[in-house]
């Protein structure tokens, strides 16, 4: 598909009609996980743009907001395998990716595949394994293949992980490198419900049993539907405009922007493919068949809050990166 100016009206109504028709499910999809899960509009669309984006999410909240089941429900409700791991200092490499188990009777090794296998992962707590296990999981997130002993195996598709963080002032933590958190597409902050929403949860919380949730897709739906997402148009005014905020982390001040000595590292070249990507995703959601800078803003902080790094003297005056891409956003102009 030719983009840019040779883009024509009918080419974009044909990419509108094609996203009208394979849309459909979102909305079905929406209302079966609005049976388990209460509010978490934000989390449930931000899980839905990782799959069809095909990028990996870290969620950082505290524990009890629904993390763990939101994955859960929404791998019931599109057919998929779905692990929970759960990272504990003892871990070792090979329980997440399996090992070769040696036959003493016939002398040779069998391959025992691990709990990676499988299409929606749910690491939970993954600052607490050491960094050996972080790297095996960043890898096959990165490769989506794993090698057991000399052989190689591909990963399913879909393929998401939704690793879950402590807030690191806890104790008994390995912080994940700057360098393994920019794989995450999307970084996101879980904030507590509203009390409209929590006396909901109180009153399902005590009836017996969670409701049952209708298969609404199936993966082979989902690869259909990313294969449309990634057709989305997206104009050449609007590419700018990711590559002017991207580049604004990087130097703000030639964009005269007074961020000067609180940022220690931009946002990498990842910030520019997976803004790009995620904002495809976030139209495909809304039924449009092209990106607007409205796609853009909605999904940038999620991708830029774990790629920009704040300097000592920015922590010292309790500016923390989610402050300079919002004081970004308000200085780049929106095409």
């Amino acid at each position: 598909m030719q983009e840019g100016t040779a883009q024509t009206a009918s080419d974009i109504k044909a990419i509108q009609e094609k996203v009208e028709k394979e849309s459909l499910f979102v909305r079905e999809l929406m209302v079966e996980m609005g049976k388990v899960i209460v509010g978490q509009k934000y989390l449930v669309e931000r899980l839905l743009i990782g799959i069809l984006a095909n990028g990996h999410i870290l969620l950082e909240g505290v524990p009890g907001l629904a993390k763990t089941l939101s994955i859960k429900t929404l791998s019931d409700a599109i057919q998929t395998k779905f692990q929970r791991i759960q990272f504990t200092p003892d871990l070792l490499p090979a329980d997440l990716i399996g090992t070769m188990i040696y036959n003493p009777q016939s002398g040779t090794f069998t391959t025992k595949k691990g709990p990676l296998f499988t299409n929606l992962i749910l690491a939970d707590e993954i600052n607490r394994a050491p960094a050996k296990v972080q790297s095996a999981l960043l890898e096959a997130m990165q490769e989506r293949q794993v090698t057991i002993g000399e052989n190689s195996f591909k990963l399913d598709d879909p393929f998401l992980v939704m690793a879950t963080q402590n807030p690191i002032e806890q104790e008994g933590t390995y912080p994940l490198p700057e360098a393994q958190v920019d794989r995450f597409m999307l970084k996101l902050s879980i904030t507590y419900p509203n009390k409209k929403e929590e006396l909901e949860i109180i009153d399902r919380n005590a009836e017996v049993g969670f409701p049952e949730v209708k298969k609404v897709i199936s993966p082979k739906d989902i690869l259909k539907a990313r294969e449309v997402v990634g057709q989305i148009y997206v104009d050449e005014k609007i590419k700018d405009y990711i590559l002017n905020i991207v580049f604004a982390t990087r130097n703000p001040e030639e964009y005269k922007i007074d961020l000067k000595d609180l940022i220690a590292y931009g946002a990498s070249p990842r910030a520019s493919i997976y803004l790009n990507l995620a904002a495809k995703a976030h139209a495909f959601l809304k039924g449009r068949g092209y990106v607007t800078p409205e796609d853009i803003k909605a999904i940038g902080m999620d991708v830029l809050r774990h790629r920009v790094i704040v300097t000592y003297e920015a922590e010292a005056e309790g500016i923390t990166s989610e402050d300079i891409v919002k004081k970004v956003f308000d200085h780049i102009e929106v095409p």
